[in-house]
């Protein structure tokens, strides 16, 4: 079976463009990790994406994608993609996605396969993961109730992360390298207001301790050059993101984070492989980008597969 399009990803890029793609009678084919979580499922509450004044978590949004999405037709299925290659049928050329025990064929691909949370790389970080160690707190939030808690970051996702975080922790320290946040001026004001926050300015993690669990947290003033330790029962990781394109590499034209490179109608360079959403180097990453990106992507695959097939419209 050849589909007309493959998307790789289920977060809100890749279910925008199974929307759209699907609506417009394209064949549509979404592939979604089983061992990758969408970062939009597991934030706890999205405020600013349009229509949703009360807001809504994660969850909800993308289950209303997902339903909309298979109104219109869109296949699902759950597989991790190990490939993404060239072949050939006759005078078209094909791709070929390798995903679980499957191979899958397809006109045309759509890369939404978004990207993970970065890791400090630190003593005690992998030792203690699951034991204190988190990178989500909508996961793991709970486990902690009327505990100490580390988080460190600056950006929205640390500052929005430690505000759902004093929903159960009796304190979060928040340890920043810098000496002012990145995150929103909305975020900072309800952080600095919040009197569960405290902040550990100039500084960075330097090791986890703990016996089996996480206990302590080594930490370095930059500007003092000073050394100290912060009792705590949970450190909360929210250091960035980094593609899931590894998949990718020697395929398409990545930037040196592993960003994919595109133009404004999210064609690579490869004719026939689009991209959408996290995965995408570009300025903003919400759920809002990812869906316009996702749109244009299905716009233009469905442009490019009726090329193929003689019916474009011109």
């Amino acid at each position: 079976m050849i589909h007309d399009v493959i998307i790789i990803g289920a977060g809100p890029a890749g279910l925008t463009a199974a929307i759209y793609a699907s609506r417009a009678r394209l064949k549509t084919l979404l592939l979604e990790s089983y061992d990758t979580p969408g970062q939009a499922v597991i934030t706890s509450g999205i405020e600013n994406y349009p229509g949703f004044p009360e807001g809504l978590n994660g969850f909800e949004l993308i289950d209303k994608f997902r339903k909309q999405a298979e109104k219109f037709g869109a296949e699902f299925k759950i597989a991790n993609v190990k490939s993404v290659k060239k072949s050939k049928s006759g005078k078209d050329t094909l791709w070929q996605t390798e995903a679980g025990d499957e191979s899958m064929m397809s006109l045309s691909v759509i890369i939404a396969s978004g990207a993970k949370p970065n890791k400090l790389g630190i003593p005690g970080e992998d030792k203690f993961r699951g034991k204190g160690v988190s990178y989500c707190a909508t996961c793991d939030g709970a486990l902690f109730k009327e505990k100490n808690i580390v988080a460190i970051g600056g950006g929205d996702t640390a500052i929005e992360e430690a505000l759902f975080l004093t929903r159960f922790a009796k304190k979060v320290t928040v340890i920043h390298r810098r000496d002012r946040l990145r995150a929103t001026e909305i975020l900072q004001e309800r952080a600095f207001a919040n009197k569960k926050i405290e902040f550990m300015w100039n500084s960075t993690a330097e090791e986890i301790l703990g016996k089996d669990k996480t206990e302590v947290i080594r930490i370095k003033d930059v500007k003092k050059n000073k050394e100290s330790k912060i009792d705590c029962d949970g450190v909360f990781i929210f250091a960035g993101y980094t593609p899931n394109t590894d998949f990718l590499k020697g395929l398409l034209k990545l930037d040196k984070k592993g960003y994919i490179i595109s133009d404004d109608d999210m064609k690579t360079g490869e004719a026939g492989i689009f991209v959408a959403g996290d995965a995408r180097k570009k300025l903003l990453r919400q759920v809002v980008t990812a869906a316009g990106d996702g749109a244009t992507a299905a716009f233009s695959a469905k442009k490019y597969v009726d090329e193929l097939r003689g019916k474009a419209y011109k």
